[in-house]
């Protein structure tokens, strides 16, 4: 674990490999209720070939809390300072939820960074309909009851028969969960991080997008409907889309082996020719 102080405020960030090497650079962006920890099952395949670098962004893990709202253009400029400040030129940046989201407005602003982009469940622009469930998510979270707050998130970011089948591992993630959301400190931190999203709207700016893309999608998404990431794939020319079948918003989670080798294969291997 490394500390980057930006602004006065301490910013948590991993390297997984040597950031001297010829070997490509991923960045990741985690979701909004993730941290640097979240990521340490897929650290060793996709630290293999690459050097990985995650970071915890405000509110988010060990990063410094803000005090007052903000939008998430704080967000992708904690990013940028963060590749200058490690004098890195070119990335691979992978994001999911949250964090794609604030690889969309990287790649419009500073796409000069960026070799190739992968976003997962993720959405062109916060629409009423997303921003009233955030908003059910912050009435919830101001009650204090970290249960009420578990319930009202969590099993709606997995598939049914996801949640269903693997109703042990679920149930253990509930006992871990729920103390985490009984702590007003996350949960303060949750509703700035949701509220910051509720500006998210990089559909004009689409177009503008050059770099190659991987858009994820997952089959049974009731967060960000597949239909989103089609909006996306219409949009940004030099993308491709997957849609993963039987799978929900934590697509991460609930295919972990497709995930990875989706993220892995197109970032990896760029000398497959067909002649």
């Amino acid at each position: 674990m490394s500390i980057f102080m930006y602004k006065d405020r301490p910013i948590k960030y991993i390297i997984d490999g040597d950031l001297s090497s010829t070997k490509n650079i991923i960045v990741i962006l985690n979701g909004i209720m993730m941290s640097c920890l979240s990521w340490e099952a897929f650290i060793q395949p996709f630290s293999k070939e690459n050097t990985v670098l995650r970071f915890d962004m405000f509110d988010q893990g060990e990063t410094a809390k803000q005090t007052e709202q903000y939008t998430q253009d704080i967000q992708v400029e904690l990013l940028k300072s963060l590749l200058d400040y490690l004098k890195i030129k070119k990335v691979n940046l992978m994001g999911i939820s949250y964090g794609a989201s604030i690889a969309l407005q990287f790649a419009v602003k500073y796409q000069e960074y960026i070799d190739k982009m992968v976003v997962a469940n993720v959405v062109g622009k916060t629409s009423p309909w997303l921003k009233a469930i955030g908003d059910g998510w912050n009435e919830v979270a101001a009650s204090r009851n970290g249960e009420a707050y578990y319930n009202i998130t969590i099993p709606y970011i997995y598939s049914p028969q996801f949640y269903t089948k693997e109703i042990k591992w679920m149930e253990n993630r509930k006992k871990i969960l729920i103390p985490l959301f009984s702590n007003p400190a996350f949960l303060d931190a949750m509703v700035r991080l949701t509220k910051s999203a509720e500006t998210h709207d990089v559909v004009a700016q689409l177009g503008n997008i050059r770099v190659k893309t991987l858009i994820i999608a997952s089959e049974e998404d009731y967060l960000t409907p597949v239909f989103e990431q089609k909006m996306l794939h219409h949009n940004i020319k030099n993308s491709e889309l997957v849609v993963i079948p039987e799978c929900g918003h934590a697509s991460m989670y609930e295919k972990p082996e497709i995930f990875t080798s989706l993220i892995l294969g197109f970032i990896n291997n760029d000398q497959v020719k067909i002649v």
